[in-house]
């Protein structure tokens, strides 16, 4: 057994081999590497400027409220199949909003209850909307970044959001 590390999110992952996506903040496994190598972008002392701190805060209200809309859809689900996708996409999100706190050295704000519709088919939609949103948002933001930690961030964000835009878009069919 080995210890791999994101270095985006820093969480440590015990196995075997290395996974193929973070399984806490989602991120591409070339993102994930042996615990000696990894330099997580949490650990880094930068100075980040105000065009990044200003949308990392976009970012954390987004995740925010992705977090709370998910825990809403998550209770209205279906089945158990969707329930619990809406409760790793939660967490996932909420996973997100930690690094930018960390990013930003702030506190994380807490989270609210949420309405969502009571239909699978119409949160799938909203879900659709939301992380189509987030994605175009995030490779945005990813061009403004001057910083080389921020950049990342929203690099890695950006393939999250997308490839949860996928799952919900295959669930609908």
């Amino acid at each position: 057994m080995k210890t791999y590390i994101c270095e985006i999110c820093g969480d440590a992952y015990l196995g075997d081999g290395k996974p193929t996506q973070c399984p806490f903040c989602g991120s591409d496994e070339k993102y994930i590497k042996d615990g000696a190598e990894a330099k997580p972008i949490t650990n880094e002392s930068v100075e980040i400027g105000e065009k990044s701190k200003g949308n990392l805060m976009k970012t954390l209200r987004l995740e925010i409220n992705a977090v709370e809309t998910y825990q809403c859809m998550a209770g209205k689900a279906d089945t158990y199949e969707i329930k619990a996708m809406y409760k790793r996409l939660a967490k996932v999100e909420l996973e997100h909003a930690t690094i930018v706190t960390k990013l930003l050295k702030i506190e994380k704000p807490e989270t609210a209850d949420k309405t969502c519709a009571d239909d699978d088919r119409e949160n799938f939609e909203a879900t659709v909307k939301l992380e189509d949103n987030a994605t175009k948002l995030y490779a945005g933001f990813m061009d403004q970044a001057e910083e080389e930690i921020v950049k990342k961030f929203f690099e890695a964000l950006t393939k999250v959001e997308s490839e949860h835009l996928e799952l919900v878009k295959q669930l609908i069919g």
